[in-house]
């Protein structure tokens, strides 16, 4: 602690310059706490803003699936209990139908009467009830055993071998059937390899391990990669191309799922990036005329013309209106939903009624945008929409463009549902695999095919060119 100086002790000058020196200090320490005082005030304007924000955010409307993207799964499931329900007021009975074309028929004739056990083994007889019994008989492989025969020419005295059949070559011993059988099981159903192995011995009786599995997937690869490019080719053919995507876990990393589809044909493809980067290695130095997708800008500047999707569009006005706006928001949900129905309905008419369509949608959507809305939320979402105006109703003008990008959700929702049983996939090789045979089973979905055909379709091509020089 420093002792004061002792005043008595001090001339007039001393005393003087302590003095100036101590108004020097308390100047100082005034200045610094007026400083004090201004980043006091500062930070506790930011902090009161901070707290509005937050406050402002608890204020908004939750997120559903039916103001948002979010998906169905993780909405709130609504249970509605009613009391005293009236039983006199059941629904109507309900049986399986028949079978249309029975394995075997059996028609029993009665012997005795049940009423007084006289023969009525000779008596005329109708049918009075049928009905179905269904049952699976038992499971086995099929095993064929080939046995090659050979000797010696008697001619050249070299040694000889039969030929082996078609179908029956050596090599791995399971057959077509019962690797697109596992290629179904795995990739479709989602059954892990060593679920699969205890399955295939449970249900078939036969003993196929891990690893046996893995050479299966793993020998169908390039056919899958070769169905998975000619699709690929075939769409960038064409001149609308509708995206999407998913997350997807590879290894210890994310990874993304995107799909690009139109018509019949639909590619997945998995790639390390969600950004423009995927997209353009999909299409090279092709350019389609018009893209469909959602508001994501990795999917934006790709064609001549963007349709915007409209189912994404109404869940966002939704939204909008849940916040509060009650002036702009729902007159464009209704606008929406005007272009949604004139969209079911145009394929009925010609293209001078097409036409007369879309310029009543224009001239609706320009009274849509002449509104003036309070709400701060309405205000964004008016800008945002006054931005999206040319790609609203490029359906209109051309038949082949959907109007939403629901076709993608669907597309996507069986590789959701993957992703959630298995987790993901430890090696890149399997993943892009996955990527094939869902575009194989999803263009073969699109044609009326089930998955367990469209698989063994692919299985059954020829085999390309890298594959048949490696035997």
């Amino acid at each position: 602690m420093i002792e004061p100086p002792d005043l008595l002790s001090l001339d007039s000058a001393a005393k003087d310059a302590l003095i100036v020196a101590l108004v020097e200090r308390v100047n100082a320490l005034t200045a610094e706490n007026a400083g004090l005082k201004e980043r006091q005030a500062a930070e506790v304007a930011a902090l009161r803003a901070e707290i509005a924000a937050l406050q402002a955010k608890l204020d908004r409307p939750p997120k559903t699936p039916d103001n948002s993207s979010v998906p169905p799964s993780r909405g709130h499931k609504r249970t509605e209990f009613v009391k005293n329900r009236d039983k006199r007021n059941a629904h109507p009975g309900a049986h399986r139908p028949l079978d249309p074309h029975p394995t075997h028929r059996r028609d029993i004739l009665a012997s005795v009467c049940g009423h007084c056990g006289a023969d009525v083994s000779g008596s005329p007889q109708e049918p009075c009830e049928a009905y179905d019994r269904i049952d699976i008989p038992p499971i086995a492989p099929e095993v064929t055993r080939v046995t090659l025969h050979g000797g010696r020419c008697p001619c050249c005295a070299r040694r000889f071998k039969a030929e082996a059949p078609a179908e029956l070559e050596p090599g791995s011993p399971f057959g077509p059937n019962l690797r697109a059988l596992v290629l179904y099981l795995r990739f479709t159903q989602g059954v892990a390899y060593e679920r699969l192995s205890r399955l295939m011995g449970d249900l078939f009786g036969l003993s196929i391990s891990e690893g046996a599995l893995v050479n299966i997937v793993a020998a169908a690869r390039q056919r899958f990669a070769a169905a998975s490019a000619a699709i690929r080719a075939r769409l960038l053919n064409g001149t609308v191309i509708c995206s999407d995507e998913t997350g997807l876990r590879v290894g210890k990393r994310s990874w993304w799922l995107w799909v690009f589809h139109h018509g019949q044909n639909a590619c997945f493809v998995t790639h390390p990036r969600r950004s423009k980067e995927a997209v353009g290695e999909f299409l090279g130095e092709v350019r389609p005329r018009v893209w469909v997708a959602d508001r994501y800008g990795a999917q934006a500047g790709w064609a001549e013309d963007q349709q915007a999707c409209l189912a994404h569009l109404l869940r966002d006005t939704q939204y909008v209106i849940d916040q509060g706006d009650d002036v702009f928001a729902p007159a464009l949900r209704h606008f929406i939903g005007l272009a949604c129905d004139e969209a079911e309905r145009r394929d009925t008419w010609n293209d001078a009624t097409l036409d007369l369509h879309r310029r009543r949608l224009e001239a609706e959507l320009d009274r849509v945008l002449t509104l003036t809305p309070a709400h701060p939320a309405g205000v964004k979402w008016k800008g945002a929409i006054e931005k999206l105006r040319p790609t609203l109703l490029v359906f209109m003008s051309n038949r082949d463009v959907p109007p939403t990008n629901n076709e993608s959700e669907r597309s996507l929702r069986p590789t959701a549902t993957y992703r959630k049983i298995t987790n993901g996939f430890r090696s890149q090789w399997g993943a892009i695999e996955y990527a094939d045979i869902r575009s194989a089973i999803e263009t073969g979905r699109r044609q009326s095919i089930g998955a367990l055909k469209a698989i063994k379709d692919v299985l059954a091509l020829p085999p390309p060119p890298a594959l048949a020089d490696t035997g």
